[in-house]
């Protein structure tokens, strides 16, 4: 008995050093292919030596496709290179040999490898990541380069629009966001983020400190960390989206204290709405005030909330009555009330973990929007969606577990999902125009419209059947498992805008002035509102489809009543 399991020890012993040499033979076999592979595509000129002579790390990592080939025949092999770091190379730069497919193209992973490396080798800070040639200001922009500037990220001088795109931002794309609100000039920072302001930032740098590149157009600079390379804007790229107009607010009463009340002004004969509201964005003041000859330009405070409008005629008549009158139009410039524009992470962890929970559709997007005005604060997100990270959502990128913000968007119901948090805001809409949006979502994106053929297709009573439960069940298990809950109807919030924003934001344990609730009000609508004509009925629910949500209504309405809060507004009432 003994002799036979002898044997088959043997055996297993000898398949085991066999299974590892056709391993490695394997892998090597695979590298010297992949070597000579990257060796005919070495550019002309003198002959690159051989593997055998060269580093067998560096012949490996030119072996992946990780190593440039032209760095390998000069014998100059930095650790970023061995590592995968991009180069900055020339716009005319030939590609990196080897395959495509092993080519890592996610930043993530190269900062991964770049740690790894500075640890290993001792070195905490590592060389800085300067190729042979750095990026230089973009050619085909019709701005002009203004020049490499320090922005502190605390208190930005240019701040105005703001929007990141982590694949395609160019230089032309940035000027054209700008462009599009009047702004003059538009910064780029860290190759990926677009600032615009009308004042260029105190502190000038030298260009070589803008040293990354574009990340939708090689070669160009678009700043580095905590660095904006900044260009003048001129006009629109051909094709580019309209300037924003000037938009009546209405007529309204003079403050009493009109110097106190308005920082600005412009007194001309023959002054108009254009002449007015050109100079008031030039001074980036959201608003232009009218009054005769006489310009003003302002913010909305608690003196002129623009809350009480009277009747325009008050407003039409000539200029000399006007302006002995006490009465005055007001105009919305193109530019941003900048006032409630900064936002940054939470300095230390949060020992609250608040949800913002909703059913998909209800506007949970838009709520993120006013709370990160509001409260200066990033909110996070149990999901990413890079479309929502491109638009300013810069906490969208952050793990939902992080607490670095001051709340977290989901739209999970279960207890286990909901116990995780330690409270909530709960957002509640009229599930007839959530079902809507989100059906719109689902076929075309955040801001467009599903077209006439899907809601005459089987996907849209599919969508209804399946979803207005969980409209239902999503409510209902909040209200049974959450710990301490603020539920807000998104009806009310449309409404009254800032009672209810100052209510979400007590209950978040945050501070804010009225100015800037005020500055958020003026900024409302934010990046996802759809626009344009709807190209379907706006009443696509058939009679079985109602019968089934006013069920559910009638279910959430009771349900909330049981957990002594109000019912469901007027507008949910089965139609």
């Amino acid at each position: 008995m003994a002799k036979p399991f002898f044997r088959l020890q043997k055996f297993l012993r000898r398949t085991q050093f066999l299974l590892f040499f056709l391993t490695a033979a394997y892998l090597m076999t695979g590298s010297l292919l992949l070597l000579q592979r990257a060796r005919v595509a070495l550019p002309q000129g003198p002959r690159a030596p051989s593997p055998l002579q060269a580093l067998p790390v560096a012949a490996m990592a030119l072996g992946v496709g990780l190593l440039d080939s032209r760095a390998l025949h000069d014998r100059r092999v930095s650790p970023e290179l061995l590592l995968g770091v991009d180069v900055l190379q020339s716009p005319l730069a030939r590609p990196r040999p080897g395959p495509r497919w092993l080519r890592s193209r996610n930043s993530e992973l190269r900062q991964l490898r770049r740690r790894w490396f500075r640890r290993f080798m001792g070195d905490p800070q590592g060389p800085p990541a300067l190729g042979p040639e750095a990026p230089r200001p973009a050619g085909s922009s019709r701005g002009t380069y203004v020049g490499c500037f320090s922005d502190d990220g605390q208190e930005r001088t240019l701040k105005g629009a703001v929007f990141y795109d982590l694949r395609k931002m160019t230089v032309p794309h940035c000027q054209d966001a700008c462009a599009e609100r009047s702004y003059v000039y538009a910064g780029l920072e860290a190759g990926a983020e677009c600032y615009c302001g009308n004042r260029l930032p105190a502190m000038s740098v030298g260009p070589e400190e803008c040293n990354h590149e574009c990340k939708g157009e090689k070669g160009s600079a678009c700043g580095g960390l905590g660095r904006l390379s900044v260009y003048r804007v001129q006009e629109l790229q051909p094709g580019s989206r309209r300037r924003r107009t000037v938009m009546s607010r209405g007529c309204f009463r003079l403050p009493e204290n009109v110097t106190h009340a308005f920082p600005d002004s412009l007194v001309q004969a023959n002054v108009t709405v254009e002449t007015c509201s050109g100079f008031c964005s030039q001074k980036e003041f959201p608003l232009a005030v009218l009054r005769g000859w006489e310009c003003y330009c302002a913010y909305p405070t608690p003196q002129f909330n623009l809350r009480d409008a009277v009747d325009g005629a008050l407003c039409g008549q000539e200029p000399e009555a006007q302006r002995l009158a006490e009465y005055c139009e007001v105009y919305q410039t193109p530019v941003q009330d900048t006032r409630c524009t900064d936002r940054r992470f939470l300095p230390t962890k949060s020992k609250v973990f608040v949800a913002l929970s909703s059913f998909p559709g209800a506007g949970n997007t838009w709520a993120r929007h006013l709370i990160e005005h509001a409260t200066g604060f990033y909110t996070g997100s149990y999901y990413f969606d890079g479309t929502l990270y491109n638009k300013g959502f810069k906490g969208e990128k952050d793990h939902w577990r992080s607490r670095r913000t001051i709340c977290v968007k989901t739209h999970e119901s279960g207890r286990r999902e909901i116990e995780m948090f330690d409270s909530a805001i709960l957002l509640i809409r009229n599930p007839y125009r959530s079902l809507v949006a989100e059906f719109n979502r689902k076929c075309a994106g955040h801001l467009g419209y599903a077209a006439d053929r899907n809601w005459k297709s089987k996907e849209w009573p599919d969508f209804v059947n399946s979803y207005a439960s969980w409209w239902s069940s999503h409510v209902l298990d909040w209200l049974r498992y959450g710990k301490r809950l603020l539920v807000v109807h998104y009806e009310e919030l449309r409404r009254s805008l800032v009672p209810t924003l100052r209510q979400m934001v007590a209950f978040l344990n945050v501070s804010v002035s009225e100015e800037r609730l005020l500055c958020v009000e003026n900024n409302k609508e934010g990046s996802f509102r759809r626009r344009g004509r709807r190209p379907h009925d706006p009443e696509p629910f058939t009679p079985e489809m109602k019968d089934l949500i006013n069920g559910y209504i009638r279910t959430v309405d009771k349900a909330l009543r049981d957990h002594n809060w109000a019912g469901l507004p007027r507008e949910y009432v089965p139609r």
